[in-house]
């Protein structure tokens, strides 16, 4: 039996003492891969607590450090840990950690916070994602002069992607902002009680749905692009992802208010969780088979859980530790590792990164500044909500990685983007140290008394 065919793969090995290497096999392959992956990343992470970086930064250069930019180019270290018939678990595992993530943001986004931040936090987010989206149109056309087309396997054809897919593609992520990412900065920095937090909070969660709006948008018309399907198809996309919206909050959320209310707080936290978190489950494979990503519905299915009751509380405090300290970073480092700086070649390509990561921080931070400033904001506090809200994390490399799947960015495209999420989300904390350094309301970590989801784990 050829161990390493994808079509031969055998869950455990028989042993040593058997003559069968167990790395030929999935599971102890696996659970190797996710050893080394967390020793990098988390060694990383100690290196970078000084920076005051947050953690979803470690994971992407562990990431890139084993995948082919780095260790990946030696053959020996590829071929044994990271093999190519091997990916598709590693990805598999990462991808239901990334669902259940997202059943997570969706089951903390307040939208009561954005009601007390008042009309400034949606003009804020408004702001955000107008000026960096409607870049992307004349972004496109720079990256078709700066990186070559590259041709689909057994096809000597040059093609790139469609204009309008890949202007979605670009302007969803040029335009979002990681809202756990941010919460970990402003922790870090102590602002996350101050009202510049509550107002970038607010503003990022507000900025969180519009960019699932995107992305539903981006994948409807992805998903139009494929040969033999209707003209129609995005519409049909779009439609049916509306209704299934309509339906987890309008019908789905008032039933399991009544639900959760009878219950009580005495039902099993455990089974409560277990519950919830097959639903949100389910509820990616419905969007999944609409033509949406299952992480859009895991996402609208957190949304739909109840507050009231403890519902909500209880999944949340049963998931979280696994979710966010083992399998989320499995998804940040498999993007590293799907990650070929290599393929950024070039000054016209290296010329797209730097175009790329001053319209990604300019598009936001002057937008936000400009109307944070005419709302009545200190101009330094808008200057540090501008540099907040333009940290990249979560959503910009779902998205990245889904207009990888759909053929959308090729693997040059997708490098840049990495590196752009990476560049901003690092400069955004010594930023807002500079900003800050001198002020002095400014709450210490210790005590701003404000807890994060999982904890005081800063998980993306």
């Amino acid at each position: 039996m050829a161990a390493n065919s994808s079509a031969a793969v055998k869950m455990a090995s028989d042993g040593l003492w058997q003559g069968e290497n167990p790395l030929d096999f999935a599971l102890p392959l696996l659970a190797v891969q996710i050893a080394v992956i967390l020793a990098v990343t988390q060694g990383l992470a100690l290196a970078l607590r000084p920076l005051r970086q947050p953690k979803v930064v470690a994971e992407i250069l562990g990431g890139i450090l084993l995948g082919p930019s780095a260790l990946g180019r030696w053959g020996a270290f590829r071929r044994t840990i990271f093999p190519a018939w091997s990916s598709a678990a590693l990805d598999t595992v990462s991808g239901l950690g990334l669902l259940l993530f997202l059943f997570l943001v969706g089951l903390e986004l307040d939208f009561r916070a954005v009601r007390r931040a008042g009309p400034r936090s949606v003009a804020v987010a408004a702001a955000g994602i107008v000026p960096p989206f409607l870049a992307a149109p004349a972004l496109v056309p720079l990256l078709r002069l700066a990186v070559p087309a590259q041709a689909p396997p057994h096809d000597h054809r040059h093609h790139h992607a469609g204009f309008l897919p890949l202007c979605v593609f670009v302007g969803a992520a040029l335009s979002v902002t990681a809202l756990p990412v941010l919460a970990c900065i402003l922790k870090e920095l102590g602002l996350l009680a101050a009202p510049l937090g509550e107002t970038a909070m607010a503003a990022a969660a507000v900025n969180d749905v519009f960019a699932w709006a995107l992305l539903a948008l981006a994948l409807a018309v992805s998903g139009g692009s494929h040969k033999g399907t209707s003209e129609l198809a995005p519409v049909y996309i779009l439609a049916s992802g509306a209704a299934f919206v309509a339906f987890m909050l309008c019908a789905l959320r008032p039933l399991m208010s009544r639900l959760a209310r009878r219950a009580g707080a005495s039902s099993s936290s455990i089974a409560g969780a277990a519950v919830a978190c097959a639903l949100a489950l389910l509820a990616g494979a419905a969007t999944d088979a609409i033509g949406l990503h299952p992480v859009f519905g895991a996402f609208v299915f957190g949304l739909s859980v109840p507050r009231d009751g403890g519902l909500a509380e209880r999944a949340g405090e049963a998931v979280a530790p696994l979710v966010t300290g083992l399998m989320l970073p499995l998804y940040f480092a498999a993007s590293g590792l799907h990650t070929n700086v290599d393929a950024v070649r070039g000054a016209a390509a290296w010329g797209m990164v730097a175009i790329v990561v001053a319209v990604a921080f300019l598009g936001k931070f002057g937008g936000t500044f400009v109307v944070a400033a005419c709302t009545g904001m200190a101009r330094r506090e808008a200057a540090a909500l501008g540099v907040a809200m333009s940290a990249k994390g979560l959503v910009e490399l779902i998205v990245l990685n889904i207009g990888k799947e759909r053929k959308v960015l090729d693997d040059t495209t997708f490098a840049i983007f990495v590196i752009m999420a990476l560049t901003t989300t690092v400069m955004a904390t010594p930023f807002m140290t500079a900003l800050y350094r001198s002020t002095p309301t400014v709450t210490t970590p210790e005590s701003d008394g404000t807890e994060l989801k999982g904890g005081d784990v800063c998980p993306a």
